[in-house]
């Protein structure tokens, strides 16, 4: 196995697993997820729902390498009704990508401090995707919130959308080292099967058929990875995953080749270079204008405060801007 001269943190390593035939990632947050989680001072259990998605906008994006953009949005009829993250392409040739994410929840109906992390916080509602590759149309798909938590969601919606058996592990806490202030830090893998052509899936591992009136079971990630007769393989891969500890997804004293290494190394590990990615946003005067220039006279006097302007202030970066109404355009206040 090829070590990665890259040991930080903020920063995603791709890896292959070449005799189970299997690809992956392996992300660490640290001063991104941090940035993200306490410049809105969220409870603790949105804290957790956000970090999930966070992880998992930055393992899948890289994974797929938008040209503009990855976005997640979870939306939910809970106490906490949307989730939002986005795993964006560099400003410039050769920059990391960046990393952003937020969390709404009812203001008269936050969730206690004890709360637990998942679906209780946010009901009934669906997984959202989003791929924009910067040529003028988006990819999209749905699926609906079924299992423990937002990483089941994304492992239904590649076997169910994109037929790639696919599995991750996640992990996020609030850190301190000592005479410093605690921090947030999260980690994941992400592993997929490689699917060759040709077979069907076997009559054992396909999804039972429904009783008569109700719609059909969602595939998963076994009934995928038996489409090419890697069953065996991929149940292999996916039970190794399973024994991470949070400690090791976290870091920083377990490298992420020492966890690979500790996970795999019957497996014929590959890693190949690390990808940088940092917290940051595309939020900016020209779009703010260009966004409420759209409202009617009528509809913006409602918006007005007693400086006459309008305030707009990003969810996602906590900049705030000024709209002038009488010239339609947009300042950066902070």
């Amino acid at each position: 196995m090829t070590e990665s001269p890259h040991r930080g943190d903020d920063q995603i390593l791709p890896f292959q697993l070449d005799r189970l035939a299997v690809r992956g990632r392996l992300a660490r947050l640290d001063a991104a997820i941090d940035r993200i989680l306490t410049q809105h001072a969220y409870p603790a259990a949105v804290s957790g729902l956000l970090a999930e998605a966070a992880v998992l906008a930055a393992l899948i994006g890289s994974a797929i390498q938008p040209r503009r953009r990855f976005s997640l949005q979870i939306r939910g009829g809970g106490s906490v009704r949307l989730i939002a993250a986005d795993y964006m392409a560099p400003e410039t040739e050769g920059g990391p990508p960046r990393l952003r994410a937020y969390a709404d929840f009812d203001p008269q109906n936050p969730p206690p401090e004890d709360a637990r992390e998942g679906f209780p916080l946010l009901g009934t509602g669906y997984f959202g995707v989003l791929v924009d590759q910067g040529t003028g149309q988006t990819y999209q798909g749905i699926t609906p919130l079924e299992g423990e938590n937002l990483s089941d969601c994304a492992e239904t919606y590649f076997a169910q959308s994109e037929q790639v058996a696919t599995r991750f592990a996640i992990a996020a806490a609030q850190a301190q080292n000592p005479g410093e202030a605690p921090a947030w830090r999260a980690g994941g893998l992400m592993i997929q099967h490689m699917p060759a052509p040709g077979e069907h899936v076997r009559d054992e591992i396909a999804p039972p058929s429904p009783p008569p009136g109700e719609p059909l079971p969602l595939m998963k990630a076994d009934n995928v990875a038996a489409l090419s007769g890697g069953l065996e393989d991929w149940r292999a891969a996916a039970f190794k995953l399973g024994t991470v500890e949070p400690h090791e997804l976290l870091g920083p004293h377990v490298a992420p080749e020492e966890l690979l290494v500790r996970l795999y190394h019957e497996d014929e590990p590959r890693v190949f270079p690390v990808q940088a990615v940092e917290f940051g946003c595309a939020c900016s005067a020209e779009k703010v204008s260009a966004a409420l220039g759209v409202y009617e006279p009528a509809e913006i006097a409602d918006m007005i405060l007693e400086d006459g302007l309008v305030a707009a202030d990003c969810q996602f970066c906590g900049a705030k801007y000024r709209f002038d109404p009488q010239t339609r355009t947009a300042v950066r206040l902070s």
